[in-house]
């Protein structure tokens, strides 16, 4: 069994409620943001208690302040089905003293937050939680720390063992990083969570994100031709030419934008934006976002697929495992205060993942399952993208990293080029 360690939400909930007064822990059901804010807690609310929720309601739109009275830092907890609870809580913060006087969690964002979040500014700390990465989980070591690399140039001194084979990898992948999951010594049992959750997802959740009803068939579809596109920029109107195929009902792209849209607001599916650098030419950036899952289990339980499927088809397993690294690189990115982003030009030009610190500083990351050859490439795509970035505008990279999944060792290569394990890496 994985060993729990202190995850990066710890952390930063920890951190922020020091300069906030009010903090908002978002994410998908199931990934913990209700025991990481207890942990903190001085007391707790929560609205969805099965014998008080209707009362609690009710005391939402009569009086308030009534359900925020307690011990602070206080949690309430799925916050989001009291909307009105936000502007409460922002009047309570405005008339209090110091920091730290409210914990929001919440797996999915109400259809009218976007009226209302403007007058949280400067109250509210936001915080995306999502399933553990592999550091956080136990199974990377961690002896490659990312920090380090931004911090300096460590040279040969990088050096690390790989000890995840092939099978662990992909029995990984399909866990994903849920809690319960990583906590389960029956491997079987815990590879059901994905499926619990995806199963969830696509029977009630999908309809529960804004209080519309989507027909379950259709939520299969969607979420199956987004697995098969995962790591891709691909269109609404490609994604329904994917599930028209096996739909025989009239799907208009309107119809796709709202599922896709509910998926958003329950926190499944976490797109990533595109970067656009100075460029020493003027190459023109393609902008739309890449698809991915928030964990990779989800597309592994859309697909239908267990760990055995997956070493019988490196193709998908190489789609499912970017989808986890991109999980933890994003994690990552969060503790060194940064944000995650991928590249591609008009030429084809790509680069999987851009870890861009809020400081300027940024790394270049390409992503591949493993093999000489596949190394071999990421690392020539990634030198030439660094050619092309205009050092005069901007930083030069602070490092180039081919992450892998199956080699056996962390090191860098003659050319500057650090390949890594995912097994071997940290914040």
């Amino acid at each position: 069994m994985a060993n729990y360690k202190k995850r990066v939400a710890d952390k930063l909930l920890e951190r922020k409620l020091k300069s906030a007064g009010a903090v908002l822990i978002e994410g998908p059901k199931w990934c913990g943001k209700t025991t990481t804010a207890e942990q903190i807690a001085a007391s707790v609310l929560y609205m969805d208690e099965p014998e008080k929720k209707e009362q609690n309601l009710r005391m939402a739109e009569i009086k308030p302040s009534v359900l925020l009275a307690g011990k602070k830092p206080r949690l309430i907890d799925e916050w989001q089905i009291a909307p009105t609870l936000w502007d409460s809580i922002r009047f309570s913060v405005d008339h209090g003293d110091g920091e730290g006087k409210f914990i929001l969690t919440g797996s999915s964002v109400p259809a009218d937050l976007s009226k209302t979040e403007h007058s949280g500014t400067g109250r509210y700390a936001r915080i995306k939680m999502r399933p553990m990465s592999l550091f956080e989980s136990g199974e990377s070591n961690g002896e490659i720390s990312i920090k380090q690399l931004f911090d300096e140039k460590p040279g040969n001194s990088l050096v690390s063992v790989n000890k995840l084979d092939i099978d662990e990898l992909a029995y990984l992948v399909c866990r994903g990083g849920w809690p319960r999951a990583v906590l389960q010594k029956d491997k079987e049992v815990a590879l059901d969570q994905a499926l619990n959750y995806y199963e969830s997802v696509v029977k009630s959740d999908i309809s529960r994100a804004d209080g519309i009803i989507r027909d379950e068939q259709r939520a299969r579809l969607l979420m199956r031709s987004y697995a098969r596109n995962q790591g891709g920029q691909v269109s609404n109107g490609a994604l329904k030419a994917d599930m028209t195929a096996n739909d025989s009902s009239n799907l208009d792209e309107d119809t796709v934008l709202s599922y896709v849209n509910a998926l958003k607001k329950i926190f499944v599916i976490e797109d990533l934006p595109a970067w656009n650098p100075n460029l020493r030419s003027k190459t023109v950036v393609r902008t739309s976002d890449t698809r991915y899952f928030v964990d990779p289990s989800i597309a592994a339980a859309a697909l239908g697929i267990y760990p055995n499927d997956l070493i019988n088809d490196l193709n998908t397993f190489g789609l499912v495992f970017e989808n986890m690294c991109i999980r933890d690189l994003r994690i990552y990115a969060d503790a060194l205060g940064g944000q995650l982003y991928h590249y591609r030009d008009k030429a084809g030009l790509e680069c999987d993942a851009v870890l861009h610190l809020n400081n300027g500083k940024y790394g270049l990351i390409e992503i591949k399952l493993g093999g000489d050859t596949l190394i071999e490439h990421g690392a020539e795509t990634l030198k030439t993208l660094a050619g092309k970035i205009d050092t005069t505008r901007m930083h030069i990279p602070s490092f180039l990293m081919v992450l892998t999944g199956t080699d056996n060792y962390a090191f860098q290569r003659n050319d500057g080029v650090y390949v890594v394990p995912i097994g071997c890496l940290r914040d």
